[in-house]
């Protein structure tokens, strides 16, 4: 079977976790130091603030900015559910957008008009490593006094016209095992603002600044010296990760035929996390990815649900009618684009999508 994600791990990150081990230093520290540091550096930011997971890295950047109860968070309905998950464990209420059709992004043009006096921040995701319209978004959140808070977590280098995601609002990124850059777990806020980096470091500590002075209510969602060697190691690789799955990509989009490919805009540095093609109206979706995996290739649904179609979601926010969503939801599936496919691979997947 080609599987849909196969997270490297090889001598780096085996002795740089032996090596944190044997040091005796586990917990946050100068490990973790360093991944921000290479965070920051590679989004150019002035700061990168390490978490457990790249939901609570939402979770602090939107505490951070103050969300919390009576306030609103536009956001895209197809996305992975942490994202609208996290404005709700602030009290805040998310506000779906629907999508474009092409880049599966949440859509500009709608984002303006769902902006209410409660509204407080845009929340962008940069789905499958294609960031969103960061020109238009940006300048709504500017002409409405509201803050951006970019879900990065599968846009890992990703740029939009030469800039870096995680570097237009408060960044946020995921180091789940199957992304881009993974350790294992792990989350990463990146931002310029001085004040909310203090915050994100305060809340991920017990609100703490000074060892067992409390400033405040805060979590334990501090990052461990082992889970950040795996990344500082994993980040040595991200060019050559990055470039080896464009190439892949580049592969796929010119020779597959049954299915409609992904395509990366003009100016956006896709850096495809997932190459998701749409199967089209009226084709069995489920038929089509069980013969792919009975052929040894390795498919994925990211997501067949969307977030405002989840019971308790629609008990939140109503029920809602995405269209654009609700169709991706129902006729997209992701192939295996991941920088370990061989030569090999990559004319099996032909092969066998190109027999749907």
């Amino acid at each position: 079977m080609i599987p849909i994600a196969k997270p490297y791990v090889g001598t780096e990150e085996k002795e740089a976790v032996m090596a944190v081990l044997e040091s005796g230093m586990l917990a946050q520290g100068q490990v973790v130091a360093e991944l921000e540091r290479r965070f920051a550096e590679l989004c150019g930011v002035k700061h990168a603030i390490a978490t457990t997971s790249g939901t609570t890295a939402l979770h602090l950047a939107l505490l951070a900015h103050g969300v919390g109860p009576d306030d609103e968070v536009i956001t895209t309905p197809f996305t992975f559910i942490a994202s609208p998950n996290s404005i709700l464990f602030t009290g805040a209420t998310p506000v779906f957008v629907d999508i474009e059709a092409d880049t599966f992004n949440v859509n500009p043009a709608l984002v303006e008009q769902a902006i209410t006096p409660r509204t407080k921040a845009i929340l962008p995701v940069h789905l499958y490593g294609h960031m969103c319209d960061m020109d238009a978004l940006p300048a709504i959140a500017e002409r409405h006094n509201l803050v951006i808070i970019e879900d990065a977590a599968q846009a890992v280098g990703a740029t939009f016209r030469g800039r870096a995601a995680g570097s237009f609002g408060t960044g946020v990124f995921s180091l789940y095992a199957t992304k881009n850059v993974m350790a294992g777990e792990g989350g990463i806020i990146t931002t310029n603002d001085d004040g909310v980096a203090e915050r994100c470091r305060l809340l991920r500590n017990h609100g703490m600044k000074r060892r067992y002075h409390h400033e405040g209510l805060g979590f334990n969602f501090r990052m461990s010296n082992l889970h950040a060697a795996i990344g500082v190691a994993q980040m040595d690789r991200l060019a050559d990760f990055t470039a080896r799955r464009r190439a892949n990509a580049a592969y796929l989009q010119a020779h597959l035929r049954s299915v409609t490919v992904p395509r990366a805009r003009p100016g956006y540095g896709h850096v495809w996390h997932q190459f998701t093609v749409r199967l089209g109206h009226g084709r069995d979706r489920d038929a089509a990815v069980a013969q792919l995996n009975e052929a040894g290739v390795g498919t994925g649904i990211f997501y067949p649900v969307p977030a405002h179609k989840h019971d308790y979601m629609r008990r939140i926010v109503g029920d809602l009618r995405l269209p654009a969503a609700e169709q991706a939801a129902a006729e997209l599936f992701s192939l295996p684009v991941h920088p370990q496919l061989s030569q090999r691979d990559l004319e099996q997947i032909v092969t066998e999508v190109n027999k749907l």
